[in-house]
């Protein structure tokens, strides 16, 4: 993800002074990164363009309310944290059928084609299966746990933060981000084991 906290300050300064170009480079520095984050935890590519956009748009709205020494990535994902997790709560009381296909979008929130290829290297269809089973397990464990067990480990195993840095995000202390992501492991492990064991036995 990006890290140049002085590029950002000086982006910022800009928009600060009227230069709306500075915001196209933010946004180019941070959609990405932000994107990831966004769609992991909604597991919606659509609701994760609409947060993030919308990340953007407070971003500019809030504009002059930043200061020199502003941590803009915590600023970002503390703000997009909270719009997914409200998302997220509003989602639940008013379920739709999502239209989304996962396995169509990297990781990084680009979208693929919707097949693939018939000639290429990829492994044999019962391995990719069984690859693509897995991985949709662990997005399903992750999207299980609590909002802020879920938080710890996406930034701290997608977006690599370290615990100072996600403290400051999630607003706690290093300690308590150690905890929630030691709670988070052992519920992780508990439902994938649960998966392991169904997957071994058909």
């Amino acid at each position: 993800m990006p890290s140049d906290p002085a590029t950002d300050c000086a982006s910022l300064a800009a928009l600060q002074q009227g230069d709306t170009t500075a915001l196209n480079r933010l946004i180019a520095r941070w959609q990405r990164p932000l994107l990831s984050y966004a769609y992991r935890y909604l597991q919606n590519s659509a609701d994760a363009h609409d947060v993030v956009a919308n990340v953007f748009v407070r971003l500019y709205q809030n504009r002059d309310r930043f200061r020199e020494d502003t941590n803009l990535s915590a600023w970002l994902f503390t703000t997009l944290t909270n719009l997914c997790h409200n998302h997220h709560r509003w989602k639940r009381r008013h379920p739709a059928v999502s239209l989304d296909t996962p396995s169509h979008e990297t990781d990084d929130g680009r979208d693929l084609p919707p097949f693939p290829d018939l000639a290429s290297d990829e492994p044999e269809p019962g391995v990719t299966v069984a690859r693509d089973e897995l991985e949709r397990a662990v997005r399903e464990a992750i999207a299980s746990l609590p909002p802020d067990l879920r938080s710890a480990v996406l930034l701290h195993h997608y977006q690599h933060l370290s615990y100072r840095e996600i403290a400051e995000i999630v607003r706690c202390s290093e300690r308590g981000v150690e905890t929630r992501l030691y709670r988070a492991r052992q519920l992780l492990r508990v439902t994938l084991a649960a998966y392991i064991r169904e997957a071994s036995s058909c």
